[in-house]
């Protein structure tokens, strides 16, 4: 004999680092079919989306979290339905009753807990206009309620006929209905059902979707203003941006580098290049290899605060600021130290070519001790960056642009590209970041025709 057996399905730790992760997006619903090993979710770490594979065979049951909804590593995430074998003597007195009593109360007791889990952008939308919740007919997964939900709401005036609930709600009312009739009858305007009257609700101006990945633009009637709305990636970056701000005491310095030489050598090689490998070489793989060669004379550089011990990382894995239409990430090339320029070149193809088809992996984005923007594909000149913690520096090459230059008393026509470098000077400072910014440079400028890409 078999019986049905829910397994709880929770958010692993996906790295040693991970502590909390957001669900992006659902991959299954309930009762669809899972095999093992099959995604069932995406989630959004440290700048990346990942894939949750599933860890068994069975029938996709409850999905616990709302997509868009951050939580930490080890919560539950949904349940899986699966059959388990038993043998014939056990339970056949009791499973009549006992579960169909069980199962009445889990479907009903679950029934509730799907509807009483509203979003942060429900929860505002309503609180701004003093909304019942319990009131809203839901039709999202389990008859929770969605943004869409209460909008609908608001324009029907709290006309919203209950039939167009979802089927899942609709079953679950009758037996709900003596524990939420006391709940309806002491709800206040203005505040979220099941929280305290004394707790106003937060209005930041901001809320998550439930539909996160494309940003939306509300406009408000007779204001001149824009309402946009912060994906978990958007949120993920400001998080991290305020805490190198506030926790490191960043340091600022420029050099500025004659890449005549380096220009001359990549037009001799871009072509044959192209051809042969089938992606183009970038001045950045040779700015790469300079600051490599340089973070191996000055390996401090490529370290991280610790508070009582600066560690030094013996690995040069370098991260590549990629910027995307409405963010920006930092894949991280490892072992940047043992690839050629041809190398570092296939690196930067690769990486950019999976920021832009949002394929990155978990994988991808760990383990960066230094950091490299290009800024001057921008067209910039000059760039202030904010470290990417926990490293102790990131550099961004500017735009290449033509100025004259004074050589041995003559005036010459040079191709000319500003080096910029943030520091943690907890850990730096002015005379050891300028002597590698002097090397970065030299590495540079030694570059010439008959230098090897491979």
């Amino acid at each position: 004999m078999f019986k049905k057996v829910m397994n709880d399905i929770v958010m692993p730790q996906l790295a040693e680092s991970l502590v909390s992760a957001t669900v992006g997006k659902w991959l299954k619903k309930p009762g669809d079919p899972v095999e093992q090993y099959e995604p069932i979710c995406e989630v959004i770490t440290d700048k990346v989306n990942a894939e949750i594979p599933s860890t068994l065979d069975g029938i996709m049951g409850e999905l616990l979290v709302q997509e868009g909804e951050e939580i930490a590593v080890g919560t539950i995430i949904c349940r899986i339905e699966t059959e388990q074998a038993v043998s014939a003597s056990e339970s056949e007195p009791l499973t009549v009753e006992s579960a169909q009593a069980t199962t009445a109360g889990v479907s009903v007791e679950n029934g509730d807990l799907q509807r009483a889990r509203y979003s942060p952008a429900v929860q505002t939308l309503a609180a701004e206009h003093g909304i019942n919740l319990q009131a809203v007919p839901g039709t999202g997964l389990g008859g929770r309620v969605t943004r869409k939900d209460v909008l609908h709401y608001i324009e029907n005036q709290g006309s919203a006929n209950p039939a167009t609930a979802a089927p899942a709600a609709v079953q679950s009312v009758p037996a709900a209905q003596p524990q939420t009739a006391p709940v309806q009858a002491v709800a206040t305007p203005g505040i979220i059902p099941g929280t305290p009257a004394s707790e106003p609700v937060r209005h930041s101006g901001l809320h998550l979707t439930e539909t996160p990945r494309i940003p939306t633009i509300e406009v408000e009637g007779g204001r001149s203003e824009y309402l946009i709305d912060v994906t978990p990636i958007r949120n993920t970056i400001a998080t991290r941006m305020r805490q190198s701000v506030s926790e490191i005491p960043h340091g600022w310095m420029m050099i500025e580098v004659d890449v005549t030489n380096l220009v001359q050598l990549r037009n001799k090689l871009k072509n044959e290049f192209k051809q042969k490998e089938g992606i183009n070489l970038t001045y950045l793989a040779f700015v790469l290899k300079a600051v490599v060669g340089a973070i191996k004379d000055y390996p401090i550089m490529n370290s991280v605060w610790a508070v009582d011990k600066i560690i030094v990382k013996r690995d040069i894995n370098l991260s590549l600021a990629v910027g995307t239409e409405d963010s920006v990430l930092t894949p991280v090339i490892k072992n940047a130290d043992q690839k050629s320029i041809a190398g570092l070149a296939r690196e930067i193809d690769e990486l950019a070519s999976k920021v832009r088809a949002g394929k990155l992996k978990l994988d991808d984005m760990q383990g960066g001790t230094f950091t490299v923007n290009n800024t001057g594909s921008f067209g910039s000149i000059l760039t202030q960056p904010i470290i990417n913690y926990p490293q102790a520096a990131i550099l961004t090459f500017e735009s290449i642009v033509k100025r004259p230059v004074v050589i041995n008393d003559m005036i010459g026509v040079r191709s000319m590209a500003n080096l910029c470098l943030s520091l943690d000077h907890r850990i730096l400072d002015g005379v050891i970041c300028g002597r590698f910014m002097q090397r970065v440079k030299d590495n540079i400028e030694g570059f010439t025709l008959d230098t090897q890409v491979y």
